[in-house]
């Protein structure tokens, strides 16, 4: 099968771009970030969302109840109904360069959970929201099955408000080992410095789940691993702007924030979140070259406009209109 991306429009733009020295038209000017901001609410999400302005945030980054029963958060009557409650918000609040991701399966059986088949198809019929990628998650351990084929892996769709989006590939490549880089860096047809920055992820992950005696659990029942958030993190937020979780759960978007020098708040009904969250703070205390951070329990939702409005009074976004 021929090459698509050596016909592609939008390919052949962006590598004209790069030679002429060009910016994309979602450019953004990367700032030092000196400090950090953390905001923590226990509420109920889907009405808390509207304290939220329009057109705000940079990252959504949430593992939404996928409606097993593992919990009392984990439990909804009509899972679309409830879904397409957040859904609309995220449509509202999501900035013209942001982007959202939503992680979910396609391996449940009925309607009553939460399947991603369900909310991509609310999404492409009732949203103005677009899919870039669907990525999967695959793991090597997890449970065994008589009745099907063991499942190995989870997936997460990535969508945006625009075309405008923002994307750093080169926050998220992946390096090459020193004998295929030297292997590579012969074929005179490669350049040599997108060799020694590494390749795409792509949109399959082998990332292992964590074990029960993982050092990165801090007790919640459906906890991703650091890695895969801090991907997502680097490759689709910049420094310093908003990553906001309103299904914060382990607090695991906090840390990695925190880590990434990027701005975050979390909502979640269940106070639990907050425990985690500390747990997750004592694993990262004393780490070096870290902007300085704060957090802030439960405070007036005013809080929120203020922090967007510092950040983007702090932020050089540059011309964003174009492609």
């Amino acid at each position: 099968m021929a090459n698509k991306s050596h016909s592609n429009a939008g390919h052949i733009a962006l590598n004209k771009m790069k030679k002429e020295g060009k910016n994309h038209s979602a450019y953004i000017k990367k700032e030092d970030v000196k400090e950090t901001t953390h905001l923590i609410y226990i509420q109920d999400s889907t009405k808390f969302l509207k304290n939220f302005p329009d057109n705000s945030i940079q990252l959504i980054l949430i593992d939404p109840p996928y409606n097993l029963s593992l919990d009392t958060w984990d439990t909804y009557e009509n899972y679309l109904e409830w879904s397409v409650q957040w859904l609309n918000e995220i449509e509202r609040i999501l900035s013209p360069t942001g982007n959202c991701v939503i992680f979910g399966g396609f391996q449940f059986q009925d309607l009553k959970q939460g399947d991603l088949l369900e909310i991509l198809h609310h999404v492409r019929h009732k949203t103005n929201l677009r899919l870039v990628n669907l990525v999967t998650w695959y793991y090597k351990n997890g449970m065994s099955a008589h009745r099907f084929f063991a499942n190995r892996h989870e997936e997460a769709i990535w969508l945006t408000k625009t075309k405008k989006y923002y994307f750093d590939l080169d926050a998220v490549r992946i390096p090459f080992d020193e004998e295929t880089k030297a292997l590579y860096k012969k074929d005179k047809r490669l350049k040599p410095e997108s060799i020694d920055k590494g390749k795409n992820p792509t949109n399959v992950w082998e990332i292992n789940r964590l074990n029960g005696n993982s050092k990165e659990r801090v007790g919640h029942k459906t906890q991703k691993p650091v890695e895969i958030i801090r991907r997502f993190v680097k490759g689709l937020s910049y420094p310093n702007s908003i990553v906001l979780d309103f299904f914060a759960g382990s607090g695991t978007t906090g840390r990695v924030c925190i880590e990434e020098g990027r701005n975050s708040i979390m909502i979640d009904n269940d106070s639990k979140t907050l425990e985690y969250f500390n747990k997750h703070l004592s694993a990262i205390t004393g780490k070096l070259f870290m902007p300085k951070f704060k957090t802030e329990i439960n405070p007036q939702t005013e809080r929120i406009n203020e922090l967007i409005k510092k950040i983007e009074n702090d932020n050089i976004v540059l011309d964003v209109s174009g492609l």
